[in-house]
């Protein structure tokens, strides 16, 4: 079989040096060997997913536990025990985008047990901050990130979240085809970081993001067995938690946790692109209307109660962990009541998962650490809580499609439209995620408010204000006075290009929320509609 054929762009201005360390030959032969060898899989994979979700609108059938894996469900399989750095998994740092040196840096110097090292939700790829990020990651993994910086065993374990499925790398093609973006971060990675992360104890450790079911779980476990193969390592050396973000992986939890039993260090729950995934399947149906976020989705809803149960109960019944999804709050920078009530807000809303059985999850904000940790010293001080087994939760179908009852608040429709808009406007700054109103927000909080505003205006929702129908000319009128109050208010558009960026992201954001038919994907979407981020080209490094 021929070489696979290879095509790179250019290095990114001022990246020249990380560009040559990491893009060297080798690397990129084993980043084309895993494209290559798996093209037709991941096509294969993207297009049941296609077929899943129209075979779902003809029929208005509904997702459901497959009797066709029911023997894995009742069997008494365990997945492997995770290493020993693993065993603890309270806090992470999430949305820690490494193309950012000063948050990264200080999230490594940080008490968390682990740090979500993102390529995803919390990171905008372009080609500028995937190579950044990358060497940022490589200099942290070789000890030389900052000055007098401890080993990497020392530091929290950095759980390196890959792009999800539908993200490609535009600047390097493999046989004339865009690389996954999955393939691309976790090939790299791999390249340069596995072998030294796994001789400290503290790697190769993954986060898995947007799964849809078992079959894609399969593929990952075949391209890790790949991987770990080319690189002389034992089967089972990575370890990986998949996020449970998809209403249909919901119903596949054991069957995903048994295709990576070898692999597997647990599930995680991420209630906002969870959430987003009903508008994204079953949002064409008014029964599967979504009310307001800001007032009526939160983890004490039925639905989504019971898929934290349900986690949890999976996970610990099969030897793993079951972690929540991220506080997002930030503290204001001086102390006072509202610092107090913010903290005091998001201790107990995790306390209430600790309560639950659930053995870890994530903030933003460095400054929680401390107060979360202390609440699992009172409550749940053993390094994990899988002798909680949850007897009592019994969870149907029922149960995980049951839409929370409420409606729509004129301040939920604003927040919606200005979390949509402002992450638009981050992207196209090259930014994963920005600050708005006391919270940190990335791809799963802009995902489920351009959803929400899209499916409003399509069902004809309306205001428990003033029972005002939700059209397209209110979300306009709105969205406008956004913008007003943004460009008066805010010394961040004192440019004409500041401007012109926040009026493009609102002329983006129009687009998103008109469409007949529902992008999938906002990250995939800003993705394809801009071809700004990519670089020019030359002839292959090979």
């Amino acid at each position: 079989m021929a070489a696979p054929a290879i095509s790179l762009a250019d290095p990114p201005s001022g990246l020249e040096e990380a560009y040559n360390i990491l893009l060297t030959p080798p690397a990129l032969k084993f980043i084309s060997d895993i494209a290559s060898h798996f093209d037709q899989r991941v096509e294969q994979l993207l297009n049941e997913r296609i077929l899943k979700k129209a075979h779902l609108d003809e029929t208005r059938g509904l997702p459901d536990f497959s009797p066709e894996t029911s023997h894995i469900r009742a069997g008494s399989w365990k997945v492997d025990p995770v290493p020993r750095r693993l065993r603890n998994r309270h806090l992470d740092l999430g949305d820690v985008s490494p193309a950012n040196t000063t948050h990264f840096s200080l999230a490594l110097q940080s008490c968390a047990q682990g740090i979500q090292t993102d390529f995803d939700d919390g990171h905008c790829p372009t080609w500028q901050t995937q190579l950044g990020g990358m060497f940022n990651i490589y200099k942290a993994v070789h000890g030389t990130l900052y000055n007098k910086m401890p080993s990497i065993e020392m530091l929290p374990v950095l759980m390196l979240r890959p792009r999800a499925w539908n993200m490609v790398e535009h600047n390097m093609l493999v046989n004339g085809k865009e690389v996954p973006g999955p393939i691309f971060d976790f090939g790299l990675l791999m390249f340069h970081t596995a072998k030294i992360l796994h001789a400290k104890e503290s790697g190769p450790f993954f986060y898995l993001s947007k799964l849809e079911g078992y079959k894609e779980a399969r593929l990952w476990n075949d391209i890790f067995v790949f991987a770990e193969q080319k690189l002389g390592l034992r089967v089972g050396t990575i370890k990986a938690t998949v996020l449970i973000e998809n209403v249909f992986a919901a119903f596949e939890m054991h069957e995903i946790l048994y295709e990576l039993r070898t692999h597997s260090a647990g599930l995680n729950c991420g209630i906002w692109d969870y959430s987003a995934s009903f508008i994204n399947k079953l949002g064409n149906r008014p029964e599967f209307v979504l009310p307001d976020r800001s007032k009526y989705v939160n983890m004490q809803r039925h639905f989504l109660k019971s898929y934290m149960a349900l986690t949890i109960k999976t996970c610990h019944g099969r030897g793993c962990h079951a972690t929540g999804g991220m506080s997002a709050t930030l503290l204001p920078q001086t102390q006072g009541s509202e610092y107090d009530r913010l903290m005091d807000g998001a201790c107990k809303a995790k306390l209430v998962e600790i309560l639950a059985g659930a053995d870890g999850f994530m903030v933003y904000d460095v400054r929680l650490l401390k107060p979360m940790q202390q609440l699992f010293e009172m409550y749940a001080p053993s390094a994990n809580q899988y002798h909680v087994l949850r007897p009592d939760v019994k969870v149907t179908r029922d149960d995980l499609l049951m839409m929370p009852s409420g409606g729509v608040t004129l301040a939920g429709l604003k927040h919606n439209i200005a979390v949509a808009v402002l992450f638009i406007e981050s992207w196209l700054k090259g930014q994963g995620h920005f600050f708005y109103k006391g919270a940190i927000e990335d791809s799963a909080t802009a995902e489920i408010s351009r959803s929400q505003v899209w499916q409003w205006i399509r069902h004809r929702a309306r205001l428990e204000d003033n029972n005002q129908l939700i059209t397209f000319s209110l979300v306009k009128t709105l969205c406008l006075l956004f913008l007003d109050r943004q460009l008066q208010d805010n010394h961040n558009y004192g440019t004409t290009e500041q401007r012109k960026r926040l009026l493009m992201a609102a002329e983006m954001f129009r687009q998103l929320v008109t469409k007949s038919v529902f992008p999938e994907f906002i990250t995939t979407y800003l993705s394809l509609a801009n071809s700004f981020r990519v670089s020019p080209w030359h002839a292959s490094k090979l």
